[in-house]
């Protein structure tokens, strides 16, 4: 029945299912394809949001990203040598892991301290003794000369090339000799790292640091008894640390060792002559 321009339905059409219409001809039907709408929240990952706490894969990853996966250009060759990025892996050491370096430095006859930073050497470890002993061996040598002024009752006056000279001294013995040493090895066929000889001479310096705060004793044959041990334990541990490797250099290889042990025992020397020997 038809009421102005609406459309009345009978109530037995309302009622059940709706019949499908026969198509009649000059109409077109359309059909539409099953949805892909889908209900919220979805029950699992959907497109780069996943399900699991996380940040999505689209976001900035500046902080997460690798050195080498950076967008500016790397520098190779020498230019590499002079950045930053070159020496971190050196550094990249835990408090625990220079303690176990320094406690393996005190026990010299093990001889297994270059197997266990042959993967990692660091020079963290090296840095900071060789800083503290400079400082340790000028105060401690500035305070063992005042004691015998003082004793003596004579006038004093402060030293400042004791700084000076044993920042000299250590910096340059963990630099030099560890290079030189490298292009000995290197000639004889027989090359090691040149980091791992860094952090090897580095840590052979530690004993010294207990040993200068010991010469404070005013003996001179207890001091040249300390400075005498710790030369010979530093020597060692060097020594044996580099003998199996130094042995493939061929018959020379003794004469190497020997000379890395003489060498350690004329630092002892030279510390003991030049900071603990008190002229009044």
């Amino acid at each position: 029945m038809m009421s102005g321009n609406y459309t009345s339905i009978d109530n037995q059409n309302v009622t059940g299912s709706v019949p499908a219409v026969a198509d009649t001809p000059g109409h077109v039907s359309v059909k539409f394809a099953e949805s892909n709408l889908q209900t919220f929240p979805p029950s699992g990952p959907q497109g780069k949001i996943s399900g699991a706490a996380g940040p999505p894969r689209d976001t900035d990853d500046t902080f997460s990203k690798t050195s080498s996966g950076s967008d500016a250009p790397e520098q190779g060759g020498w230019f590499r040598t002079f950045t930053i990025a070159a020496y971190r892996p050196y550094f990249d050491v835990d408090t625990s892991d220079v303690l176990e370096r320094i406690k393996d430095s005190l026990f010299p006859f093990r001889g297994s301290f270059t197997e266990k930073t042959a993967n990692n050497p660091d020079l963290y470890g090296p840095f900071w003794i060789c800083t503290t002993l400079i400082f340790v061996a000028a105060s401690i040598g500035t305070f063992v000369t005042y004691l015998a002024h003082k004793w003596q009752k004579k006038e004093w006056n402060y030293d400042i090339n004791l700084v000076t000279w044993s920042a000299g001294l250590f910096y340059g013995y963990v630099t030099i000799v560890p290079v030189v040493l490298y292009l000995i090895l290197k000639y004889f066929s027989a090359p090691s790292g040149l980091a791992q000889l860094f952090c090897l001479y580095g840590y052979s310096l530690f004993v010294y640091i207990p040993t200068l705060g010991l010469s404070i004793v005013p003996y001179e044959i207890f001091r040249w008894v300390v400075a005498g041990v710790a030369g010979f334990m530093s020597a060692t541990f060097v020594a044996l640390n580099l003998r199996n490797h130094i042995r493939s250099a061929g018959e020379s290889w003794f004469l190497i060792v020997a000379g890395i042990f003489l060498l350690q025992l004329a630092l002892a020397l030279v510390l003991r002559l030049y900071l603990f020997t008190v002229n009044v």
